[in-house]
């Protein structure tokens, strides 16, 4: 048996990434279609397959009180359905990003970008139910938007 190995060569696994984008909400100001594939994309790694699902407060109620015991529209809902390709459905609340934005006094476009990749993280595998898990996600977070000329989401000015 000869003790000399040689290098695995790898071949570039060819990225799959489909992310469709569904508008539920007829309200103003939301980002074309394109401008929210474009946020997914630069929070992807490897292949995916993603719906990204813009809603009104009334869906965005429903849909967390059913899946997430909350009975109140949220910002942002992730649903992840496979580890490999990731897949899943990120679902956003127009009214509520849209009052959040003001709130804090943030580019409505700015913000949904921030919540793009907040749900292209839980696809893959991020959470922030405890502190360090919470670092870890804002710093990947900053990271992906400081690459998209976005500012810092969590910065207080």
């Amino acid at each position: 048996m000869s003790s000399t190995r040689k290098a695995n060569k790898r071949r570039p696994r060819s990225s799959v990434v489909a992310i469709a984008v569904q508008r539920a909400s007829r309200g103003r100001g939301v980002p074309a279609a394109a401008a929210l594939r474009a946020w997914a994309c630069a929070a992807c790694r490897g292949s995916a397959e993603v719906t990204l699902r813009v809603v009104d407060a009334a869906e965005g109620r429903r849909l967390n009180r059913e899946f997430r015991g909350g009975d109140y529209a949220t910002n942002v809902l992730t649903f992840a359905y496979g580890a490999r390709p990731r897949r899943g459905d990120i679902v956003l609340c127009h009214p509520v990003i849209v009052r959040e934005a003001r709130a804090q006094a943030k580019p409505l476009a700015a913000h949904y970008a921030h919540l793009v990749v907040h749900g292209m993280l839980h696809l893959r595998g991020h959470d922030h139910a405890r502190k360090r898990e919470a670092e870890v996600m804002e710093r990947e977070e900053i990271r992906i938007l400081g690459r998209l000329g976005i500012g810092n989401p969590y910065a207080v000015e």
